[in-house]
């Protein structure tokens, strides 16, 4: 019986601090043997925010016992360890700086491999973690700092079919939550007001919903949110606008799913079964949740949801894109550098930004 890899993975992006060990069984599924997350929501409340030096200063105290508990959890000796794999991109510079050095010194220590892994893929390939999903699938990514929807084909093997032209969804919560007084992170609450709302009660704005393929814009939103916000005056009009909210955000998705839909079976027209992979911190909404899995149900689609745990940001995802360059051998140097833009489809266009022409 030969020795299957263990990999610790490491995640410092932006207000998370995680290391995950995991390793794989006889028959090559992955096994999450720790995966611990400090989240630093007490830090950044009162900034109504993340501050990235405060983040960064966080993860440099909590970087060494988070690392430690992962191993001790796991029942796995230090020098068992076969890889370290880091995130290396995109976020938060300072953040990802500290991540990073910390992964590669380890790695140097133990002279171990080390892996630079793009966050992005680590959402891509988190459904691998708890299912038994094949190669290609489409990927909705729906997080506080990145929406795009991605044909995932393989390992390094993305073709990004749309994404934001402005505002994150995750973003678009958490700003929509101050705006209605709820404190940081207001996000995940914005669901819990809506159930108590009339949701046909204020007409939003849907930017960009018949035009610009399956791209999205979320800015227009949050403006109107904005202004009609100065118009309440009760607890149920704080109500209605937030359940007019989360209305206007599925119907968006919903629209522009389909037409992801449409675009990946054009290129996989010889799949047999269609998965639908949705990850990322906003994936745990579970109106968002309900809303996909019927349009999959009518679109002959299968959808894959990973843990609620594995949707925010976490390190078994990292340790999981680790595992697989483990594989075959795809070790990064120790001078890689940290990479606050990087994209999974190299040659997509970049889109940002009300000047782009859909």
């Amino acid at each position: 019986m030969s020795k299957k890899p263990i990999i610790l993975g490491i995640e410092s992006s932006c207000d998370e601090t995680a290391a995950s060990i995991i390793t794989e069984s006889e028959q090559g599924l992955p096994i999450i043997l720790s995966n611990i997350v400090s989240s630093q929501v007490e830090v950044h409340k009162e900034f109504g925010g993340v501050v990235p030096e405060l983040a960064a200063r966080s993860h440099i105290e909590k970087i060494d016992w988070i690392t430690e508990r992962a191993i001790k959890d796991s029942n796995v000796n230090f020098r068992e360890i076969d890889a370290i794999a880091s995130t290396a991109g995109p976020g938060l510079i300072v953040c990802l700086t500290v991540g990073l050095s910390f992964g590669k010194t380890l790695a140097l220590s133990l002279n171990k491999p080390f892996i630079a892994v793009n966050h992005l893929e680590g959402h891509a390939l988190s459904p691998k973690l708890n299912s038994r999903i094949k190669y290609p699938y489409l990927l909705l990514l729906i997080s506080g700092g990145h929406t795009q929807f991605l044909s995932v084909e393989g390992l390094g093997k993305y073709k990004r079919l749309g994404t934001t032209i402005d505002d994150a969804l995750g973003e678009a919560f958490d700003k929509t939550a101050k705006i209605l007084g709820i404190e940081f992170p207001g996000g995940p609450q914005i669901e819990i007001l809506a159930a108590n709302g009339n949701s046909n009660r204020y007409e939003l704005p849907k930017p960009i919903l018949n035009k610009g393929g399956c791209n999205l814009s979320f800015a227009g939103l949050k403006t109107a949110i904005l202004r009609v916000a100065k118009t309440i005056q009760t607890e149920q009009d704080r109500f209605d606008l937030a359940a007019s909210f989360q209305k206007t955000i599925e119907e968006i998705l919903k629209k522009k799913t389909k037409i992801a839909f449409e675009e990946f079976k054009k290129r996989n027209h010889k799949n047999k079964i269609n998965h639908f992979v949705i990850a990322g911190g906003v994936a745990a909404n579970k109106k968002i949740r309900d809303m996909l899995k019927n349009l999959c149900k009518k679109e002959n689609f299968y959808p894959v949801f990973p843990t609620k745990e594995l949707c925010g940001d976490n390190a078994a995802m990292i340790a999981m894109v680790g595992l697989e360059k483990f594989k075959i051998k795809e070790f990064s140097k120790l001078d890689h550098p940290a990479i606050p833009r990087w994209s999974l489809d190299e040659n997509a266009i970049f889109l940002k930004g009300a000047g782009v022409k859909l």
